[in-house]
């Protein structure tokens, strides 16, 4: 948690390499996700800007086809106290399905291709966004409206925000 930061990334819960390495996003996924917001390693971990705030903080374990989905009612009480300290939020993103439940709720759309395509209808208080994984490749290229779209808006927003 970082009171200076402008851009607050909300995600599901670190994986097994950033639970080990103590470093959010530390592997494929967070290579991934600062390519799409155009940040450097540098500026994404020390720029003082972004903060990344996952529903659960502890690595949940291995699932069928994936992490497991985060330990319930975590979210529920620490983000609301973490949020009031930090008042220079302009960008929040919602990275992946269970950030986007969490914080759209019902005003979600029903999948969450529809969600991240309808980003716009979100902001300016969210930019949904799928997860970054790997797992996600097949994702990413039967929808490249995602990178023809989505992700240069994402820059540009990310852009002003840092400034």
């Amino acid at each position: 948690m970082l009171p200076s930061a402008t851009i607050l990334v909300i995600s599901q819960a670190p994986g097994r390499i950033a639970q080990n390495t103590k470093t959010y996003f530390n592997d494929a996924s967070g290579d991934r996700l600062r390519e799409w917001m155009g940040v450097t390693r540098e500026e994404f971990y020390h720029s003082d800007k972004i903060a990344v705030m996952p529903l659960d903080f502890y690595y949940p374990g291995k699932g069928k086809s994936g992490d497991l989905p985060p330990r319930k009612g975590f979210a529920e009480k620490w983000h609301a106290p973490l949020l009031a300290q930090m008042s220079n939020v302009q960008l929040t993103l919602l990275v992946g399905q269970y950030a986007i439940k969490a914080y759209l709720g019902k005003r979600r759309e029903k999948t969450l291709t529809a969600t991240v395509q309808r980003y716009q209808d979100y902001l300016p208080d969210y930019f949904p966004l799928v997860h970054p994984s790997p797992l996600n490749y097949g994702w990413q290229k039967r929808n490249p409206w995602f990178q023809t779209d989505v992700v240069p808006d994402l820059q540009a927003r990310v852009r002003v925000a840092l400034q």
